[in-house]
């Protein structure tokens, strides 16, 4: 086995000759003596390839996957079917190497995808303009705020507390350096207190932020929230969960200005955490507060059809003390996943998916609240994810059905004093009715 730097001897000594040092000491000459390390580095020795991907796997194997455990848990990241067809095209070179599309007559194939991206993300939220997709739900949902305060001219932010617990702590950290506050909308059996936001809602509050499905899983009617908010000048954004938006009204049509969300449920995995990607998207009118970057279709000298970075001049570029966001970037390589995942399944394909989580979801509840061991926290419409409430401990639940090889529901007591016995389950199009029931059978038999 070679060594990992393959300097012999004689390189180092030819590099320090041409730059006029005796040794490799000299060059930490500038380092004083009394702060150096004098002794060895407390690792292990060399390893060869072989020794090293051994010990990887070995910590590696201490993880559980979904691969293993039969997942229950949502809150955020979903545990969906994930075509083959995208791991194939997505772990082409051409596309998992792809740096910023800058020279638009050398990145066409680039920029197509993403263009595709944007529109189906348009399609799918009702909205006139997306932009090529952001870091994820959280900082998307935040970037959404500082262009509501960009083009509002206003400098407080509601968002309620049916929003992800997660995401609200992402904005407050966004908010707080900004200068802008933080108003939060209290939540009433799940859903967001119309009244405690007609009462905190006026002429300097930029925009309302709002879940839905909501992190209770629940299907927020927005028609109150959206006209508070509007009455007062105000903007809605709405934070959509995208499987749903295939049989659920678009925020487009009840009138939403900002959508935001997470785009993991697109064909993305779980990843234990990441990489994710966030997807905004907005009216006509705001396209311009809108951050990051945004592909749009021309044509070449020659009269076809192509595809460039528009909307470049911008304050993020030319003023930047000025900018709604700094932001440069995009999770290419997700939004690209997500772009094949839509495209594979279709408008028909996205509703097989929507209509079988909603099934199996509500036939999941229905089943648990028989037990007559738990029943659900809310009487309120849902779509994949449902609150129950036991006399049995959530924790305790979750170890018992981890030792039968299942990752349970998400403890909301983490998050909310009031439902500390009480647990989101998240049912996908993934699970059967035998892991249902399987489920319920465990369930119920806990003491």
């Amino acid at each position: 086995m070679f060594p990992y730097l393959p300097h012999t001897d004689e390189d180092i000594n030819n590099m320090l000759d041409v730059i006029g040092l005796r040794s490799i000491d000299d060059l930490f000459s500038d380092i004083p003596e009394d702060i150096r390390l004098k002794e060895l580095l407390k690792i292990n020795n060399p390893m060869s390839e072989l020794e090293v991907s051994k010990y990887m796997n070995n910590i590696a194997k201490k993880n559980k996957s979904t691969d293993e455990l039969v997942c229950f848990l949502g809150a955020g990241a979903y545990d969906h079917y994930i075509p083959s067809i995208i791991k194939h095209i997505t772990s082409r070179s051409e596309f998992y190497t792809s740096y910023t599309p800058y020279q638009a007559e050398i990145s066409q194939g680039t920029l197509q995808a993403i263009f595709e991206y944007q529109s189906m993300i348009c399609e799918l939220t009702g909205m006139d303009v997306s932009n090529a997709s952001l870091y994820d739900g959280s900082t998307a949902t935040a970037e959404g705020a500082f262009m509501a305060c960009a083009s509002t001219r206003r400098n407080k932010v509601a968002v309620s507390r049916t929003v992800s617990p997660g995401t609200r702590k992402v904005l407050e950290t966004y908010t707080k350096y900004k200068g802008i506050e933080l108003i939060e909308i209290e939540e009433k059996d799940g859903v967001t207190d119309v009244d405690d936001l007609r009462e905190k809602m006026n002429k300097e509050v930029a925009c309302v932020i709002i879940q839905n499905p909501n992190f209770f899983g629940i299907i927020e009617d927005v028609s109150k929230v959206e006209k508070i908010t509007h009455e007062s000048k105000g903007l809605l954004m709405v934070n959509a969960e995208p499987i749903s938006l295939a049989v659920l009204k678009s925020p487009g049509e009840y009138g939403a200005d900002i959508v935001v969300g997470e785009g993991q449920s697109l064909g993305n995995p779980l990843n234990f955490g990441g990489p994710y990607l966030g997807f905004i998207s907005c009216t006509k009118k705001l396209m311009r507060k809108l951050p990051g970057r945004i592909v749009g279709e021309t044509e070449d000298v020659d009269g076809k059809r192509g595809f460039v970075l528009t909307l470049q001049a911008r304050e993020q570029h030319i003023r930047r003390d000025k900018a709604t966001s700094n932001i440069t970037s995009n999770q290419g390589l997700n939004a690209l996943t997500a772009a094949i995942y839509l495209s594979a399944l279709g408008k028909e394909g996205l509703k097989e998916v929507a209509n079988q989580c909603l099934q199996k979801a509500h036939y999941a509840a229905d089943s648990l609240c028989k037990t007559n061991k738990y029943e659900l926290r809310f009487n309120k419409p849902f779509f994949m994810e449902f609150v129950v409430k036991s006399s049995i401990e959530p924790e305790k639940v979750n170890e018992e059905l981890l030792h039968k090889n299942i990752l349970g529901g998400y403890e909301i007591g983490k998050d909310y004093d009031k439902y500390k016995d009480d647990i989101l389950v998240c049912v996908t199009e993934k699970r059967t009715k035998g892991e249902i029931d399987n489920l319920v059978s465990i369930m119920e038999g806990i003491e």
